[in-house]
């Protein structure tokens, strides 16, 4: 994936993904009109494609999983499912139960309402989605359209991208333990530069934390958003994305620091 952009054209008669079956999930919940736009390319691209999303919004849940409640299932549709826990949750339920009798060949997650970048993947619900698919052993991408600040999320560009990724994506083979981070510019479809293969990036800032008053008189503190997304990395998924690429990231689940295995081996016997 490098400067070429991919075709903005009608899409072509046959469906890429004709007899795979899909699964998606988010963590903004199944009413939320990125899912209803990843649905609408998940459509173009297979016309096996189901859904189960969190009942209500579930941003920045990350990986966590509920076990000490019972979950409902609520239907939305023949192939639209809802469940009141997390994204984790979701796709348990979906592959366990929903889906049982047979699995899906890919799973989608998205479009988030905002960008999954640099440090976002450790806390994003929609990550998680991808993280959990991939511990079953099944393909997964996250998807997120990164917002002009305060303005409301235009769903353009990842609906003019993200059919031709995943179809790219899905024609060639995959570790077992590699999922798929993409990131969509809040740029035009016509002005995105293309797409870009970037690693993981890290901001200049950290996360940010607001004092404030209620209306009790009592304080509050209340975690807010990374300021600012800039890296000096123009490499990174921060970098491209700002530059005005779809970035695309390969992340796995193995946390060892394969580098510090031997120097503690060492120290520890």
């Amino acid at each position: 994936m490098g400067e070429t952009k991919p075709s903005l054209s009608k899409p072509p008669a046959s469906k890429p993904l004709a007899g795979k079956r899909i699964l998606i999930g988010n963590d903004d919940g199944i009413h939320a009109p990125g899912l209803k736009a990843l649905e609408e390319v998940a459509h173009a691209l297979s016309d096996d494609v189901w859904t189960v999303a969190p009942e209500v919004e579930q941003s920045a849940t990350s990986h966590s999983l509920t076990t000490r409640r019972p979950l409902r299932l609520r239907r939305f549709g023949e192939r639209r499912f809802a469940v009141d826990g997390t994204p984790t949750d979701c796709i348990v339920v979906g592959l366990n139960h929903v889906l049982k009798d047979r699995r899906p060949d890919l799973v989608l997650s998205g479009f988030n309402h905002g960008a999954n970048l640099g440090e976002d993947v450790g806390y994003s619900g929609t990550v998680a989605v991808a993280m959990e698919a991939c511990l079953f052993g099944i393909p997964a991408i996250a998807m997120s359209q990164q917002r002009e600040h305060e303005q409301p999320v235009d769903f353009a560009p990842a609906k003019a991208f993200a059919g031709d990724i995943v179809a790219r994506l899905m024609a060639v083979d995959w570790p077992p333990d590699q999922l798929v981070n993409v990131n969509f510019p809040p740029l035009a479809p016509e002005a995105v530069k293309g797409v870009r293969v970037g690693r993981q990036g890290r901001r200049d800032t950290q996360i940010g934390v607001v004092e404030g008053v209620d209306p009790g008189g009592r304080p509050y503190l209340w975690i807010g958003d990374f300021l600012r997304h800039h890296s000096e990395d123009a490499s990174s998924d921060l970098g491209l994305v700002a530059q005005g690429y779809v970035s695309v990231t390969p992340l796995h689940l193995d946390l060892t620091h394969h580098a510090g295995l031997e120097r503690l081996r060492g120290l520890l016997g």
